[in-house]
């Protein structure tokens, strides 16, 4: 490929951040992209993805380009759905290919989803040098498939197994958006009120039934004025949430999504959650103890596996969503209100979990990999 210069030239990168579609992908690659601008105010980065919502708001509202590209995941319900994925196939690498002719990018970093698979194809095919960024402990379909076209596969847990491709790992955490490192900070300087702050999440899409135990949980609690609720439900539970806070008569902020998520891990004691990848590395860098419900249905059930060592490290409890119900959630929490220590604990627990540097060490590495040398020339440029 006709590079615009020689790597060896002190200037800033340009850079391509493959894949998306869920704020598992999403989020880890907008973090990187942050860490890439604050290091090289200068630099270039695009995004290539899905034309999902959440996707096109975070992006936008981060202030980053988006190219979008019309492929779709193979892993379909039906020959006839998987065959019109698979004829997708040539013009979206054709699609990714001219993205990168124009661009001409010195990496490209593939953060999962199955839009990153032509990227990263089109990429190792005009000789762009490849990166993978792995945020689950069991590796996703795209990922694995990629892992043969990579130089450097970035992972957050030890445990990650990528075969014979296993000298390209590079254990370095999961890359977490700026704001919400800095909500370690501000949570320490939070001045107590008394209150028992709780965030609700269930992941970018919300979740229905971690939704409805929280619900059945309200009428359980002790003392409804003792309790402050952030409650992220996912568009289809918004309303009725908000009607059951109110009729309680307990605070809460609920939202579909909140745009803004530092604001909301700077002010919670803990929280109440999924275990996707991003939200445990989060919670993590944020020192935010929780109480996971893994979704049941994830892919070799890696949500469970994410959080096995917090729980075994005494930052989290996990329940099985079979065993939630609002009555034991809602005991659960009247005790850590009732022992603050508890919490405390955990949270130091949780917080040595934490990688806050991790797309910064990522950044060291895949620099030096492609021959780019920071210095106050390349800062500034």
């Amino acid at each position: 490929m006709n590079k615009r210069s020689s790597l060896d030239t002190p200037r800033s990168p340009a850079v391509v951040i493959a894949g998306g579609g869920t704020g598992g992908h999403v989020f880890p690659g907008i973090a990187l992209a942050e860490a890439l601008r604050r290091r090289w105010p200068q630099s270039r980065v695009v995004f290539v993805g899905t034309d999902r919502p959440l996707e096109l708001s975070a992006l936008a509202l981060a202030g980053f380009d988006h190219r979008v590209l019309r492929v779709e995941g193979l892993k379909r319900r039906g020959w006839r759905r998987q065959l019109a994925a698979l004829m997708r196939l040539p013009a979206g690498l054709a699609a990714a290919a001219g993205i990168l002719w124009g661009f001409k990018p010195d990496v490209v970093v593939g953060v999962g989803g199955y839009a990153a698979g032509p990227v990263v194809l089109a990429a190792w095919l005009l000789r762009i040098p490849v990166a993978l960024c792995e945020q689950n402990i069991v590796a996703g379909v795209t990922n694995r498939i990629a892992a043969r076209f990579a130089r450097r596969i970035y992972v957050a847990f030890a445990g990650t197994d990528f075969g014979r491709h296993g000298a390209k790992v590079r254990l370095a955490g999961n890359p977490v958006r700026a704001s919400i490192v800095q909500a370690a900070g501000q949570r320490r300087q939070r001045p107590a009120d008394g209150r028992l702050h709780v965030l609700v999440l269930g992941g970018s899409q919300g979740a229905h039934r971690l939704n409805a135990a929280v619900v059945e949980a309200l009428e359980f609690l002790a003392d409804p004025s003792g309790w402050r609720f952030v409650h992220q439900t996912g568009p289809a539970d918004e309303a009725p949430v908000r009607e059951a806070y109110r009729r309680r008569g307990i605070e809460a902020e609920v939202a579909a999504f909140f745009n803004d998520p530092g604001a909301c891990y700077a002010e919670a004691d803990l929280a109440v959650c999924r275990a996707g990848a991003t939200t445990v590395a989060e919670l993590a860098a944020a020192g935010i103890p929780a109480l996971f419900v893994p979704f049941p249905f994830a892919a070799d059930d890696h949500q469970a596996r994410n959080v096995q060592a917090l729980v075994e490290g005494g930052a989290a409890l996990v329940v099985a969503e079979k065993d939630l119900t609002g009555q034991g959630l809602a005991e659960r929490l009247n005790r850590w209100k009732a022992v603050p220590a508890e919490l405390e604990a955990m949270a130091a627990a949780m917080a040595g979990f934490g990688r806050p540097e991790a797309a910064e060490t990522i950044l060291d590495d895949l620099f030096e990999m492609v021959g780019m040398v920071e210095t106050a020339e390349t800062k500034n440029d």
